[in-house]
């Protein structure tokens, strides 16, 4: 990422260097259209450094929904260098107020496009975090019920343990507030079929398999219901 930043300001600062160049060196009049092109170019490069540390912070999902306000920019930029040019060229023939008021319009636009494209990245990350958070009892339960099936390997309370831990895998594994009540249930029964595996109680883990696989389906099917 820093390598990447690295390469950014040193195309950043290329550009600068390139259209200061030009637009010294090339014998435009020296008037008030051509200072205020000038700055508005350098504005646009300038604007450059918020926006891409801005777009790609966070992890790769939130760097992917950054994406937009790059490009954003980047055609900013591009318009803006071009029209500083064309405005440097004509200074001598438009009025100031010109460029002026195209400059302060695509400033605006370009502004309004970085917050309406952050404010869906932030609408992205906000919902990614709260899935996780929901997500995060079911896993945890289902490790759990790994952990116990690679407990025993063989006999009737080894098959158990083991369609009930493939059970776990395959439901759904986003909660909802509406079904804490009966993942409270499938909690205690897993409790208890932990707490006979560590007794090493066959008989006893084999009817809490089948208790703790009851006290799923009816969660699986409270959340189905729930979604729909």
């Amino acid at each position: 990422m820093k390598s990447s930043k690295v390469r950014f300001y040193i195309v950043l600062a290329a550009v600068l260097v390139l259209f200061c160049v030009i637009a010294l060196l090339v014998p435009f009049a020296r008037g008030f259209v051509f200072w205020l092109s000038f700055a508005a170019a350098v504005f646009a490069i300038l604007i450059q450094l918020y926006a891409m540390p801005r777009a790609m912070q966070g992890d790769a999902r939130s760097k992917y929904y950054g994406f937009p306000i790059l490009r954003i920019s980047f055609i900013y930029l591009v318009v803006q260098l071009a029209l500083s040019l064309v405005f440097m060229a004509l200074g001598s023939f438009i009025p100031w107020w010109v460029p002026a008021m195209v400059y302060i319009v695509l400033a605006c636009v370009a502004l309004v496009g970085f917050v309406a494209a952050d404010s869906v990245r932030e609408e992205v990350q906000q919902q990614d975090e709260e899935i996780k958070n929901k997500v995060q009892l079911m896993r945890s339960l289902q490790s759990r019920a790994n952990v116990l099936a690679g407990q025993f390997e063989s006999g009737e309370a080894g098959k158990a343990l083991k369609k009930f831990a493939e059970d776990m895998r395959y439901s759904d594994p986003v909660s909802v507030d509406a079904i804490a009540d009966a993942e409270a249930e499938l909690i205690v029964a897993i409790d208890n079929l932990q707490q006979a595996v560590i007794d090493a109680n066959e008989a006893d883990i084999v009817t809490l398999c089948r208790k703790a696989t009851a006290a799923l389906a009816e969660r699986n099917r409270l959340c189905k219901l729930n979604k729909h």
